[in-house]
């Protein structure tokens, strides 16, 4: 590890001196540091967290139900109700399964992408220009509304299905671009990490937007519960920021520079092991091991805890090594960069070659190392462009979803061929993610970049 850090040192050597507020805020007379548990802004990330997560149970909630709901007896690519159940179900209380092949699984389970996809990059436009309260608000109520339909919609056809699971999407795409935002206006640069991995990491929806829409502000001026010495502190750490957003984007500078697409690729090979660790792996685990409803459900819901707690340690552990200045910023994106994708690479690559408990423990354990990308190259566009960071975000989540959507297709068409076909999935996913890793390793960076220069944001 030691030669690992010492080459990324290495890698940036001989660069301009970095000019990131991260960076500079070392440099300069500390800000007087407000309480943070206590504070305002750690509520808000919160809220964020809490909305995250009714919006990722939502949408991944199907991956789990799918296993109860599909005819394990026939794999025919009919939609139609079936009265047979599969082992263990209890079809003598009404309890509905339908014949949908793998790859109408496969299908269903990534067409809230398609949504996403048209939603992503308009949304994280306009929020990054307007604010994201609103409009995450709105998407995650409809959302929620959406969700109680999902069991009707089955029973009426998979094309219905389909409609909810797309328009779910196009409204998850909404939320994420909005809750994007938030940071560049509530996070202090030595707080970014922290702040942003709390509040990403994961009937419900509909009560939670009333708190959302009481307790949720744009703008750290205007929310009324905020004392003067927070609002102080996030604006004084803050003031050689370029986030004011204006509605010219430079494009073309954009996709000149090799330190976003660094993340964009990134995001692209990242996803596409991901989605079959989480999307696909209630299936895999019916498949492979034979497990029974319940431990299936367990097992599938355990990763997301563990990358919850994944996910919230290493922002921490980020932000501590930036305010002690063990390490520079660029060293610090690029080590959590690495020990994500290395390490989830291997725990994936592993699992056929081990006994079923082993590789229930590898596939939890490659879910949860990969959530450290959140403190490395996921967070990148606060630090290359504080004033695009929504609409850069919303960027790399439209590629990222490019290959989830074309991901449970094929992990579809790999399991329906023959017993080997769950190997080939974890070769494919493990070499796309390392791809990934090198690329941004090679080409990532933290400098605040030229075309993101204008506009200093005031004090209150």
């Amino acid at each position: 590890m030691t030669s690992l850090m010492g080459s990324l040192e290495g890698a940036n050597s001989g660069k301009r001196e970095s000019t990131n507020p991260q960076e500079e805020e070392g440099k300069k007379q500390p800000h007087q540091q407000v309480n943070r548990f206590c504070s305002v802004r750690y509520a808000m990330a919160i809220m964020i967290h809490g909305c995250n997560l009714i919006i990722f149970t939502q949408i991944s909630s199907l991956s789990i139900a799918i296993i109860a709901m599909v005819n394990h007896t026939g794999q025919s690519n009919q939609s139609n109700v079936s009265s047979e159940g599969y082992p263990g179900a209890t079809p003598d209380i009404g309890v509905p399964v339908y014949d949908w092949s793998p790859e109408i699984q496969g299908l269903l389970l990534s067409a809230f992408i398609y949504g996403s996809l048209i939603s992503t990059v308009p949304s994280g436009y306009f929020a990054g220009v307007l604010g994201g309260k609103k409009i995450a608000g709105f998407s995650m109520l409809i959302c929620s509304i959406l969700n109680l339909l999902i069991p009707l919609a089955a029973d009426y056809g998979l094309g219905y299905l389909f409609v909810i699971r797309i328009v779910q999407g196009l409204l998850q795409g909404m939320n994420y671009s909005a809750l994007s935002a938030f940071w560049p206006k509530w996070a202090p640069p030595l707080e970014r990490t922290q702040l942003s991995t709390i509040g990403i990491s994961g009937g419900i929806g509909c009560v939670y937007c009333i708190i959302w829409f009481s307790l949720v502000y744009d703008d750290p001026m205007n929310h009324p519960l905020i004392s003067d010495s927070e609002k102080e502190y996030i604006a004084s750490s803050m003031t050689e920021q370029d986030n004011a957003p204006t509605w010219s984007l430079p494009f073309k500078a954009m996709i000149k520079t090799m330190a976003l697409w660094a993340i964009l690729v990134s995001n692209i090979c990242r996803f596409w092991l991901i989605s079959n660790l989480t999307t696909s792996l209630p299936t895999l685990l019916d498949s492979m091991f034979d497990l029974d409803f319940e431990k299936n459900g367990f097992l599938s819901a355990l990763p997301l805890i563990t990358s919850w707690g994944s996910m919230t340690l290493g922002g921490y552990i980020a932000d501590f090594l930036l305010s002690k200045k063990i390490l520079r910023l660029i060293t610090v994106r690029k080590l959590f960069t690495f020990l994500g994708m290395f390490f989830s690479s291997l725990f994936t690559v592993l699992v056929p070659y081990v006994d079923s408990t082993t590789a229930i423990v590898f596939l939890i354990l490659a879910s949860t190392m990969s959530t450290l990308c959140f403190s490395g190259f996921m967070i990148n566009p606060l630090d290359i462009a504080p004033r695009y960071a929504s609409f850069l975000m919303a960027l790399g989540t439209t590629f990222m979803l490019i290959s989830g959507l074309v991901s449970p297709v094929i992990t579809g068409y790999f399991i329906n061929q023959d017993a080997t076909g769950w190997k080939n999935v974890f070769f494919l996913s493990s070499a796309i993610n390392l791809l990934g890793m090198v690329f941004y390793l090679i080409f990532g960076q933290t400098d605040v970049q030229d075309w993101a220069r204008e506009h200093k944001i005031t004090r209150f």
